[in-house]
């Protein structure tokens, strides 16, 4: 996934399609200069930068995601917990909640969410 890392300025880029998609890419230009403040030539820059690294495709002028959002979470976790943390979930969970009170029904949810990963 190190192929597919998204930057900042990607990762809103992305975002815009993934919830546009399928996006023309005239309109998807719109978009862009509305969200993000890009000319027409920086969006199919960018555009044509995510294409060939296989991120995106644009066929007929139709604009749609390859990776899928979820594994670009995925991977960002991923590598935000080992470079910070030193790959320990123990370590991240612990500093995310140390100044964060979790409503009962948050902590329900994580406990199913570990009693799943556990088995």
């Amino acid at each position: 996934m190190d192929n597919n890392k998204l930057f900042d300025a990607e990762y809103k880029f992305v975002s815009l399609i993934w919830e546009h998609e399928p996006v023309n890419s005239t309109e998807l230009v719109k978009l862009c200069q509305m969200s993000l403040g890009w000319k027409k030539s920086t969006t199919y820059t960018v555009l044509r930068k995510l294409c060939s690294r296989g991120i995106l495709s644009n066929e007929n002028a139709t604009v749609t995601a390859i990776v899928k959002r979820d594994e670009v979470q995925k991977h960002e976790s991923e590598a935000l917990i080992e470079r910070s943390f030193g790959g320990s979930l123990p370590k991240f969970l612990t500093a995310f909640l140390n100044q964060k009170k979790l409503t009962p029904q948050e902590a329900e949810k994580l406990k199913r969410i570990i009693e799943e990963a556990a088995e």
